[in-house]
């Protein structure tokens, strides 16, 4: 009987020690539905069963907070909140995810074509980007994927290599005047010779777990992963340091695929089969600016069973136009881009 009562005070102690924890969350009040940088959040701690609290911390990734905090300094996407709590001589922590939007809607472009250039339609394009006013092409699948230099007006190739039947090329762009170049899913980049499309060296990349696009500003890569991360890259290493979360004032923007800098945005191919779309994202907080309509595009190419979605985005600083293309079009579009009435 003795040994009997022990055991039932101790599981009666142990319910309620491991009850606490679950009587405690995290109350966030904002004048908003969903959170953006003009809005402030207030932190309070939900007691159900009334314990006694002796203090209260709140952390924002990490770093402690106020219990009044402003949102105007922060990126866009997931951050995460703690409350550190000290009850009964217990130390509890509970965490919360807060989302920011974008804090207006994206502004909507469409285009107007200045040429009509041939375009090899076994491409499958990945990369596209001029360099010294040629242009490059990196194209895709196992065994078919290369890196290529174009003569853009005819379509002629000056010159081409092709990557080992063990990867799949993707997204291209330039830096201290190398060559860059990732793979899919093989966590593997090449640094070329621009001129002679001779492989350098190679890095590898372990924090994303696949390849898709690129770009450079000139002193940053930056890089897309199929998710909504813009991955940065040191220029010389190509290792990921940070990210940046893509967001719209509705949502997470996720498949970014081909990158292009231009002016201090970046344009980037979304990868979908029913939109023929690019957006248009700022680089330092990920807020998408603009969203352009490609529609018309594909219709005015071969219609072939290989056929597949918009993707290679290229801007020519000389001609200041953009130049667009797909995954096995048969043509190259140079266009002006505008912002609809």
């Amino acid at each position: 009987m003795k040994f009997t009562s022990i055991i039932f005070f101790l599981i009666l102690f142990l319910k309620c020690g491991s009850s606490a924890k679950e009587d405690f969350s995290i109350k966030i009040d904002s004048n908003s539905k969903k959170l953006t940088n003009n809005d402030s959040i207030f932190l309070t701690i939900k007691n159900k069963k009334n314990h006694i609290i002796d203090s209260v911390h709140f952390f924002l990734n990490e770093q402690k907070i106020d219990q009044f905090y402003s949102l105007n300094k922060l990126k866009l996407g997931d951050h995460l909140i703690k409350a550190s709590i000290y009850s009964n001589g217990e130390n509890i922590d509970k965490n919360t995810i807060i989302k920011i939007f974008a804090d207006s809607p994206p502004i909507l472009y469409t285009y107007e074509i200045i040429n009509e250039f041939p375009h090899d339609q076994e491409s499958y394009t990945q990369g596209l980007e001029f360099y010294n006013d040629t242009l490059y092409e990196s194209t895709g699948l196992k065994g078919k994927s290369t890196i290529r230099k174009l003569n853009y007006r005819t379509g002629e190739v000056y010159l081409i290599k092709a990557l080992d039947d063990v990867y799949f090329g993707e997204g291209l762009t330039f830096i201290n005047n190398k060559l860059i170049q990732l793979t899919w899913r093989e966590g593997i980049g090449f640094q070329y010779n621009p001129i002679t499309l001779e492989v350098e060296r190679s890095f590898s990349y372990d924090k994303s777990k696949e390849g898709w696009g690129l770009c450079s500003d000139g002193e940053k890569i930056y890089k897309s992963d199929g998710t909504n991360l813009l991955w940065i890259l040191d220029s010389k290493t190509q290792k990921e340091i940070e990210n940046i979360q893509v967001m719209t004032n509705k949502s997470t923007l996720n498949k970014i695929n081909e990158l292009e800098y231009v002016n201090g945005k970046i344009f980037a191919n979304t990868y979908q089969f029913d939109k023929e779309v690019a957006v248009i994202i700022d680089p330092e907080s990920g807020m998408v600016e603009g969203v352009i309509d490609f529609s018309g595009l594909k219709d005015r190419v071969n219609q072939h069973s290989k056929l597949d979605v918009l993707n290679g985005i290229a801007y020519n600083k000389k001609r200041q136009t953009f130049f667009v293309t797909g995954k096995n079009w048969s043509k190259l579009f140079e266009l002006k881009i505008y912002q609809k009435n």
